[in-house]
Formats: structure tokens, sequence, C-alpha cells
């Protein structure tokens, strides 16, 4: 068995997070290096590794965790526009295995990004 990742660990509660949102499916708190006034991260409680792992019985809960999205959106009140990032791989800038949603807003996000 493969070690916990950080996200998993938030999920089990065995590292501290400052959790914004959660239900059944998903949890959203928030990162812990900001690249903007809000950024939120948006994870699932299942564990996928990335997009490339997504397999057709997920897409329910992809469909969810968009929703969460918009959701948190509304509440951090990004009605000026927001950027909704999901890194995949090591050339996407993925850092942690486990599939994520990064939520930014609140200042103007440049293109390109990076």
């Amino acid at each position: 068995m493969s070690e916990k990742t950080i996200f998993k660990k938030i999920i089990d509660r065995e590292i501290p997070a400052d959790i914004v949102y959660e239900d059944e499916l998903c949890l959203a708190f928030k990162d812990v290096q900001p690249q903007a006034p809000v950024h939120l991260l948006i994870i699932p409680k299942k564990e996928i590794a990335s997009l490339a792992a997504i397999e057709a019985e997920d897409q329910e809960l992809l469909g969810h965790l968009l929703l969460v999205v918009r959701k948190l959106a509304e509440e951090f009140e990004l009605s000026n526009g927001f950027r909704t990032v999901a890194n995949t791989g090591e050339e996407g800038g993925q850092s942690v295995d486990h599939l994520h949603f990064h939520l930014l807003g609140k200042r103007a996000l440049q293109w390109p990004p990076g």
C-alpha cells in the first residue's frame, strides 16, 4: 500500500486545514501557499491521482466538483471572474498525486499562466 497523500491526510483529519466546505463527496480548503487573495483547493474524497486517471464511473463526481467550484466562487464573491486549474502530471505542475481543482480569484490573473 502506498503512503497517504497530504490531501488524504487532510480528508482523514490527520493534519489540519482551513476547511471552507465539505460534503459526502468532496472537501475544499484554503491553499497554504495562496497565489491570489482567494485560493481554494477542491478535492474529491475518492482517491483519484489526476485527471489522467479518471474513469467513466467518475462522471457524476466530476460534475459535482465543478458545481462546488461554482458554489464557492459565489460564496467568496468572485463575481468579477475567477480561474479554475487542475494541474496534471509532472510537466503540468501537479505536486500532489490526488485530483484537485484550484479556485483562484480576487485579483486580475494573467495569461499565459506560467
